[in-house]
This record gives structure tokens, sequence and C-alpha cells, in this order.
């Protein structure tokens, strides 16, 4: 008997696809920083990118990385760091041209079965992704539940400082949590 995948699953990330994963992962976070803000944005890590190669590379070394596969085909990522009942979503994207198609909530859904044991998930994103506060908030069931900004800084960015007017996200991060039922 033969079994049919659904058309969007998910893949644990190979080494030998990891530098196309990071360069997939850039090009999707420019994108909506570029869909925000046009090409004058300031909030760049590093030569042009929203999230550092760096950045990238030490959330898949600390977590589990996935690739979305949509009919085959690699649409996106995802990286995961879970500890015990407690989850942490670092990075989920979908390449630009597979937005608005339901294939970031098909995969969020997805790792919510992988991880069935997780009780709390969490995540971070820069107060200007409106896209991915609706998508967290108004589709995943997510709640803010913490804004990160200089009055308020994230007690887990040990690069965070006060004084640097140079910071990434100046105007704030907002901190979102989903309890499992």
């Amino acid at each position: 008997m033969k079994v049919e995948k659904k058309s969007v699953w998910l893949e644990r990330l190979e080494d030998c696809d990891r530098e196309q994963f990071i360069l997939d992962n850039q090009e999707a976070f420019l994108f909506g920083a570029t869909q925000e803000f046009g090409m004058r944005d300031d909030h760049f890590e590093e030569d042009g990118q929203i999230i550092s190669r760096a950045t990238i590379e030490q959330c898949i070394d600390e977590g589990e990385a996935w690739r979305i596969i949509q009919d085959g085909e690699k649409v996106g990522g995802a990286i995961v760091k879970v500890e015990g009942e407690n989850g942490e979503l670092e990075i989920l994207f979908t390449s630009p041209h597979a937005h608005s198609k339901g294939i970031g909530y098909t995969a969020w859904c997805e790792i919510e079965r992988t991880y069935s044991q997780v009780k709390v998930w969490g995540l971070v994103t820069p107060y200007f992704e409106t896209r991915n506060i609706h998508f967290y908030v108004n589709r995943c069931g997510f709640h803010i539940v913490e804004f990160f900004n200089s009055h308020h800084p994230d007690p887990n960015d040990p690069d965070y400082d006060p004084q640097d007017v140079d910071d990434q996200f100046p105007d704030g991060m907002f901190r979102f949590e989903k309890r499992m039922p």
C-alpha cells in the first residue's frame, strides 16, 4: 500500500543543505524587513542582512533544525529548542514566493505535533514585523507577554547595551508565549 505524504511536511535539516538553509532564511527575513522599511532599513546585523549567518548557525547548533517541504520542494525552515516541557521557536521562515498559502501555519502545527510534550512555547519577534505578529497571535494562538525595549531590556540578550544607539532593534522586540492545553 502506498502512503501519500501531506502536501506540507517537515524534514530534519541535512548537513549538505545547511548553507542553502542559511541563505534561504536570510532571504526571507530580508524580504520582510524591506517590505516594511524599503532598502533604507537600518536593522541589519551584518553584510546587509537582518539576521546574521552567525545567529542562524548558533540557532542550528543549539537547537533542532527542520526544512519545510511543500510537494517535494524546500519552501522554508524552522529551528526549535526544547528543554523538557518548554520550547522556544528560534526561527520560522517561508520563502517569499510561498507566503499566504498556509505553509507556515501547517509547519507550525507539525512542530506542535512533533513536540507534543511541550507545554509552553515561546518566541520573540521585532516590533515592526506586523506580518509575524498577526501570524503568531491570530493564526497560531500565541499571546504577547512582554515588550523588550530600552526601558525593559531582554534579560536573555547578552549583547544588549542600552547606551548603544546602533542596537539592532532599538524600538523593541515582542515576546510571545503559547500555553498548550
